[in-house]
């Protein structure tokens, strides 16, 4: 019997439905199969555990590269816009992070002190300042987690272009489903 084989042993798990809603009272589950059921289970699992690895390796390079998580998506945002021949302002980086320009300010300062950005002139406008990230930070970073995370592009290649395809929309689909829009705390 397989590792994903729907009639393998149960074990406790919090994604398991039967667990997690005995009662049925966030999923009506009567007309699903429970060979279905419990294949969803293993993919909510999975998606778990991702999430789980995702988390730990974030922890892990936060760690490495003494950063906390919103420095590292300002990181890997100048090094997007570095690639992609974009130069990188402040005021982009505080709308790629969804943060005040003054705390954008006091990311740069921190930044800047540990000497992974340089602020620079903008070329085209005197008024203006283009953030660079320092190619030692860049080297590390790449050499680092960014092997780490290409990783992933492995795993999507050994994929079909129909499996691809299905599991675009799964993941759509369930960012859409779990959306915080409309959702009245």
């Amino acid at each position: 019997m397989s590792e994903h084989s729907p009639g393998r042993a149960k074990s406790v798990s919090v994604y398991q439905l039967d667990s997690a809603d005995p009662e049925s009272e966030l999923v009506d589950r009567r007309s699903i199969p429970e060979a279905d059921v419990q294949q969803i289970d293993l993919l909510m699992a999975a998606m778990g555990r991702l999430r789980e690895t995702e988390d730990q390796v974030a922890e892990a390079a936060t760690e490495y590269m003494k950063l906390n998580r919103t420095d590292m998506r300002a990181l890997r945002f100048l090094i997007v816009c570095e690639n992609s021949g974009k130069l990188a302002t402040p005021g982009e980086i505080a709308a790629e992070l969804g943060i005040t320009t003054a705390s954008t300010t006091k990311l740069l300062d921190r930044l800047e002190r540990g000497k992974h950005i340089v602020r620079e002139p903008h070329p085209k406008d005197r008024r203006a300042l283009v953030i660079r990230v320092t190619a030692q930070t860049r080297r590390s970073a790449m050499n680092t987690i960014g092997r780490h995370h290409a990783k992933r592009f492995k795993v999507a290649a050994d994929r079909t272009p129909e499996e691809r395809e299905v599991i675009i929309a799964f993941l759509e689909d369930t960012s859409r489903a779990l959306s915080l829009e409309g959702i009245d705390w």
